[in-house]
């Protein structure tokens, strides 16, 4: 009996060992992770990852670590990988126990013990259908990319995260944009060229973390990738939810998050709208200090970030009130412009005026949106080192104060000719069009010395020798100028704002598009189809998140065993 009882405890211990030897308790931190996307010709990725481990002294030894990919359509023969410069020689898809397309790195002897830091370095190439359809250009085609995150039982401490996208060859500096950038990480990515010309866009946060999914994106001109390359629209639904065939059933799992994420679709295709007519670039709104004085009401306007059309009239006007325009018909509008301009004008008025001359409406509009860009750029560059919100108080107070003054004015005549004064300054307010009505409901209106070049139908001056730009208006308080009923004086006004864009422009919401596009390049990374991106870790997985981007190609995450 005795012996039958030591048998029984031997045998105990030598299934308890194995059972002891098998469990493993990893913890880590990921210091760094640096990720290089190629974008070839091919329409393919090369994705080049350097990520630094430290193993926590009272872990198991890193063994194995499971590197998420975009999809499936890889060959493993294209893969290499190094730990701490010695090569990682067995590199398997079996091995990999991730929810959905991976790889294996099984690093052996070069395991990465407690306490210890191990840097590895792998290399992937030829990962293909990784571009789509960009969803705001047919032209364009859209990339999104997803470094690799690990499970967050088993990750600590903050990651140094650097992501860069290498555009294919021969896309030009004006040609791509990137889309919106991950929470923490700069919202304008750093742009260069690399060593083989093509055109970068970097992203870094040295506080980042490692379980966290972070996409980034950018979409360039179609032209310069293979045709064939690019995932078209697919009739299967579940393509269509940028779900792919190897995530089906964890996002049987997921389904009840569908209309939160259709929900989410919604509002970011709601917002890419709404952002298509913020036209400043975002390097503005990162604060400087003190207020930039000596903006024009024009670039204050910008600064406002006021409709497109309300800034084309206020150049109108401006070029009118300084005699080198006179509105030879309202509707379309059509200019008899001073040959040869005069000196003294601003850039954006210029601009303006080389437009107006143009016959060609498409060749007009293009050359319009040329010079509002020209001016958005000049007023950024003057922003530089400034504080917007500062900067944006002071020239609110301004358009107040020029308010005050017209309203509190106690008779017709100083009240138009405060009017006058200061018209650039009242057009800012936002309520601008009704308080013009306001003011002007009752009583007369003594007219500006320009109104005959503004208006076709009030009776033109003599012609006498033209005033140098810049001379002083003469005054409007006198009882023997003309007068107009207020009403007929404000509508005429508010009108030429209205139907600036239908006269000149077209579609205004399609010039400031134009516009956006290079100023201030609209994110596109929460619409349209792609593949799938996941959260993984040792033990399982978690709900692979249905990949709704424009162009997604998400690598996904894997975590050390």
């Amino acid at each position: 009996m005795k012996k039958l009882f030591v048998s029984i405890i031997i045998l105990s211990i030598l299934l308890v060992i194995p059972a002891a030897v098998a469990a493993q308790t990893y913890l880590f931190s990921l210091d760094k992770l640096d990720v290089h996307v190629f974008i070839d010709e091919d329409g393919t990725y090369a994705i080049d990852y350097i990520l630094l481990f430290t193993n926590d002294p009272s872990a198991s030894p890193i063994d194995y670590i499971d590197l998420g990919l975009p999809n499936s359509n890889f060959d493993i023969n294209r893969i290499s990988a190094e730990i701490n410069g010695k090569p990682v020689a067995d590199i398997s898809k079996g091995e990999y126990q991730g929810t959905g397309s991976g790889v294996a790195l099984a690093l052996a002897q070069d395991s990465i013990q407690p306490g210890d830091t191990g840097e590895v370095h792998v290399y992937i190439e030829g990962i293909k259908k990784v571009l789509y359809p960009d969803s705001d250009n047919e032209d364009y085609a859209s990339a999104v990319f997803s470094p690799v995150y690990f499970g967050s039982k088993f990750v600590e401490g903050n990651t140094d995260i650097s992501m860069t996208f290498h555009l294919p060859p021969g896309v030009q500096p004006e040609e791509p944009r990137w889309h919106s950038a991950p929470q923490g990480f700069p919202t304008e990515p750093e742009t260069g060229v690399d060593g083989d010309g093509r055109i970068t866009y970097s992203w870094s946060n040295t506080q980042a973390s490692g379980d966290q999914q972070y996409k980034f994106g950018a979409s360039f001109p179609s032209r310069y990738v293979a045709e064939d390359s690019i995932v078209k629209s697919d009739s299967n639904f579940l393509s269509m939810l940028g779900i792919g065939t190897e995530a089906i059933c964890p996002q049987v799992f997921c389904c009840g998050f569908f209309f939160l994420v259709a929900g989410g679709i919604y509002l970011s295709y709601r917002n890419a709208n709404q952002r298509k007519l913020q036209y400043l670039p975002p390097k503005i709104a990162i604060e400087g200090h003190g207020i930039k004085r000596g903006l024009t009401a024009v670039e204050a306007a910008i600064l406002l970030e006021q409709p497109m059309e309300k800034i084309l009239t206020m150049i109108l006007f401006s070029t009118i009130k300084k005699g080198v325009a006179v509105v030879e018909k309202q509707d379309p509008l059509t200019l008899q412009i001073s040959d040869p301009l005069p000196e003294g004008l601003y850039k954006y008025e210029t601009d303006f005026l080389k437009a107006m001359q143009l016959e060609n409406k498409h060749e007009r509009k293009k050359s319009m949106q040329d010079g509002m860009i020209d001016l958005v750029n000049s007023v950024a560059k003057k922003m530089k080192g400034f504080s917007r919100k500062e900067t944006i108080v002071y020239y609110e107070d301004i358009v107040n104060r020029a308010w005050t003054q017209v309203e509190t004015a106690e008779t017709p005549e100083v009240k138009s000719e405060k009017y006058e004064e200061n018209m650039d300054w009242t057009m800012l307010d936002d309520e601008y069009e009704e308080r013009t009505k306001d003011v002007f409901r009752t009583g007369p209106v003594f007219i500006p010395t320009w109104w005959p070049r503004y208006d076709p139908g009030y009776g033109r001056p003599t012609p006498s020798t033209p005033k140098p730009v810049g001379a002083p208006l003469p005054s409007l308080g006198k009882p023997s100028l003309p007068q107009l009923p207020g009403s007929v004086f404000a509508a005429s006004i508010v009108n030429r704002v209205q139907n600036f864009s239908s006269d000149v422009v077209g579609n205004i919401t399609d010039f400031t598009n134009g516009v956006t596009q290079k100023t201030n390049p609209i994110p596109v990374s929460s619409r349209g189809r792609g593949g799938s991106g996941r959260s993984f870790t040792s033990g399982g997985c978690a709900c692979a998140c249905a990949c709704a981007c424009a162009g997604c190609a998400c690598a996904c995450a894997g975590g050390g065993r």
